[in-house]
């Protein structure tokens, strides 16, 4: 017996819905939580906080270097809230913003080998996290389970 199978008993007869998809929803939101609340503790354990991977994250997939406006873009950020996440990001050493020789007026902002470093350990451990949740199921299951929730969000993607 699970949280969700307690919470299904405290609340089977007093609120209308179809048990399953309580079930299924719940356990999928409490796994989502329990993961998000891992893998901040594993950013905890490189001093760094979840703003900053994400920053870092961008930057990576983008080659190690993006314009503010990019990563703003991205990131779902106003251009002063991107420059105040840089500021602090250049501060400890993990981003430097480079000014275009081209055009004086671009600002590219590039990772560091600090930053590069620390976005590593971060995936390594966030790796971890991930792989300890995700092994209890053999690969057959973990093949089935990835189908079933494309599934689900392939018809919510379908549907926006």
């Amino acid at each position: 017996m699970d949280s969700v199978d307690r919470h299904l008993a405290r609340w089977r007869g007093k609120a209308p819905y179809d048990e399953r998809v309580e079930a299924v929803v719940t356990r999928m939101q409490f796994l989502v939580k329990h993961l998000r609340q891992t893998k901040e503790a594993a950013l905890a354990q490189v001093g760094m906080q979840d703003f900053e991977f994400e920053t870092l994250h961008r930057l990576v997939a983008h080659g190690g270097a993006a314009t503010p406006s990019e990563l703003a873009a991205e990131l779902m950020l106003s251009p002063a809230g991107m420059t105040g996440r840089l500021d602090t990001l250049e501060k400890s050493g993990l981003v430097r913003r480079l000014r275009s020789a081209e055009d004086r007026r671009r600002v590219d902002v590039e990772l560091t080998d600090k930053g590069h470093e620390l976005w590593l350990e971060a995936m390594r451990i966030r790796g971890e996290v991930e792989a300890e949740m995700v092994y209890v199921l053999d690969a057959q299951e973990q093949e089935t389970l990835d189908g079933l929730l494309k599934r689900l969000l392939e018809h919510v993607e379908s549907h926006r």
